[in-house]
Parts: C-alpha cells; structure tokens; sequence
C-alpha cells in the first residue's frame, strides 16, 4: 500500500513539473504577443485620463472618446517618425558603403585634433589609439542596416498588434481586469478588484508623470542645443530625453550621443577654439539639466504618482538592475507600486506593509 502511495506522489510530482514545463515553454513561445499586452496596457492606461476627460467632462460617447484618443497616439507617433526623418537621411547617407570613407575622414579629422590638443599640452593618453583603422570598423554599418531594413514587416506587424489590443483595452477599460479576475479565487475577488483599480490609477498617473518627465528634459535640451547652434536639435533633443525612461543608464547613454553629435556637427572648424569649447559648454548644460532631473523634477514626478518615498524608488531601480538587468530597472517601479497595493489590501494589519503604504 505505501509503495502504491509513494508511487503516485512521485507520478503526480512528475505530471506537475511536466505541467509547469510545458506552461513555460508556452509562455515562451508567446514571448511577443505578451509584449504586445502589455504594451497595450500601458498605452490604455496613458489614454485613460484623456478618455475619462471627453466621456465626463465633453460629454463625448465612449467609442467616440476612444477612436479619438488613438488618433491623437498616432498623430503624436507619425510626428515622431517624421520629425527623425532628416536626422536618418543624413545619417543613412554618411553610413552608406559610398561615403565610408567620408565618414572616416571626418572621424579620422576629429580623433587627429582631440590628440593634439592632449600632445601639445604633454598629455599622450590618446597615442595608443593612433593607428585605429576607422574603415574596417565602419563597412559592417550597411550590412547591420540592412538587417534592420529586414525587421520592418515583423515592426509594423507588432505595431498593429498592439493597436488592435489597445482599442479593445480602452474601449471596455474593465477588459483586461475580467480577464485577470477569471483566474483569482473567489473568496479573494473583491480584494483583488479594488487592487486592480488602485494599481490602475496609479500607474496611470505614474506613465503620465513619465511623459511629463521626458517632455521637461526635451525643452531643456533642445534649448541647450539650439542656443550652440547644434544640428538636428530638436531630434537629439529628443532622443536623449527618450533615454531617461532607462535609468541611470540611460542619461550615460545620452551624454555620450550627444557628446559625438555635439563634436560632429562642427567638424570643419578650428577644434581648439569651436568644437572642444562648444562641446564643454553643451555638456555643462546637459549635465546641470540632469541635476535638475534627478534632485527635483524626477522625486517629485515619481513620489506623487506612486505614492512612494524618493529613496524607496531608488532602492527599488538598484534591485531591479541587480536582479534583471535594464529590463529590471524599468519595470522596477511599477511592479513594486502593484505589489504595495496588493500587500496593502491582504496584510494591512502587518507593520511593515502598514509603513509601506501609509500613503496609498
């Protein structure tokens, strides 16, 4: 008898590890069209404000309400691609295989006059770099171009995707928590649901003070580089503040994007005298901006959207980057906001979720 009953536990162990296998390996197969959902619910939630705003206060009907929100998404995303339409030309032209040795010269011009600027000040960090072969570096950009030409059906397969599941999403906003109620036991559901509509208010409000965020850095630098007289302000402007939706790593990334755009848009003249000073002064400002950023615009935007402490969310970004990398850091803040609101709901009366969500 105990070896029948020793015999289904291991059967039953087996079947359940072949049951949680199989549902990752499902899981993954699916990998995009879970992208796709989630996209599309933070898109529902950005849109829900402007939703509530045209059915409540204009009176407009919902399906109304809807199709114009996503109008207006799309209107904002082709302005986007148009506006980066120059900035790729340009691009494209100086990367193509017929002007390699353009840009090499123009790389080469910059690399000679930062080395001796440093050597006439005794100064040789850069010697070892002299010999670089720019060239060979370069004539992989057209092939990797062309890889990326390749992804543009699968892109725009996505993006219709991701329309098609945001309409839905906005047009009954109770499509998605249905769906997730459907797997909750019942005897919890009531809680769940007023999780859910927490957790949707603020993540709104916290994707919205995203937006607010990048728009703040965009002005900054677009006025930084308009006033040095940089090319394609607005579009760099723009891509750097895109940047900070990464943090920590992302404004690193942007510094140096626009330390190269800054140098490269003055290549003709003197170096000493134009490019390294315009350079310093652009970068001065970059980084005042992203001070302004880090100890202002950004614990404010965050603490009043999440209802969390400054050095919460940063603990949290570190965590997140430790645990899983750059994915990790971004969604970081909105996955500790929903389980602070789920915590909230099912151990209040423990002390430390009640120290954690005193402001909920």
């Amino acid at each position: 008898m105990k070896s029948k009953i020793i015999a289904n536990g291991i059967l039953r162990a087996l079947a359940i590890l072949a049951g949680v296998f199989l549902l990752g390996y499902f899981l993954y197969a699916i990998t995009s069209v879970i992208i796709y959902i989630i996209i599309a619910g933070i898109l529902s939630l950005i849109a829900r404000p402007v939703i509530l705003f045209l059915t409540k206060k204009l009176k407009f009907p919902n399906i109304v309400a809807v199709i114009f929100t996503m109008l207006l998404m799309l209107g904002i995303l082709t302005g986007l691609i148009v506006m980066f339409i120059p900035l790729i030309i340009e691009q494209g032209k100086n990367l193509s295989l017929l002007e390699v040795d353009k840009l090499q010269k123009n790389l080469q011009q910059i690399f000679n006059e930062v080395n001796s600027y440093f050597s006439y000040r005794g100064i040789n960090i850069l010697g070892e770099l002299q010999d670089v072969d720019f060239a060979s570096q370069f004539k992989e950009v057209p092939d990797f171009l062309n890889s990326i030409l390749t992804t543009v059906g699968s892109l725009s397969m996505g993006l219709f995707s991701v329309l098609f599941i945001s309409f839905f999403f906005m047009k009954d906003s109770k499509l998605l928590k249905t769906g997730v109620m459907t797997l909750i036991p019942n005897d919890t559901e009531n809680r769940f649901s007023n999780s859910l509509e927490t957790i949707n208010d603020l993540l709104s409000r916290y994707f919205i003070g995203l937006l607010f965020q990048i728009i703040i850095l965009f002005v900054f630098y677009t006025i930084i580089l308009l006033i040095f007289g940089i090319s394609n302000a607005v579009v760099i402007a723009f891509l750097c503040a895109l940047l900070n939706l990464i943090p920590y790593i992302g404004p690193l990334i942007g510094a140096v994007i626009m330390l190269i755009l800054s140098m490269t848009s003055n290549i003709g003249l003197d170096f000493q005298t134009e490019i390294l000073p315009t350079t310093i002064y652009v970068m001065i400002g970059y980084f005042i901006t992203q001070l302004v950023d880090n100890f202002a615009s950004q614990p404010i935007i965050f603490s009043k959207t999440t209802k969390s402490h400054p050095l919460e969310i940063f603990l949290i970004i570190i965590i997140g980057g430790l645990l899983f990398g750059i994915v990790g850091m971004i969604t970081a803040v909105p996955i500790y906001t929903s389980l602070k609101v789920i915590l909230k709901e099912f151990l209040a009366d423990n002390k430390i979720v009640k120290s954690l969500t005193k402001d909920i």
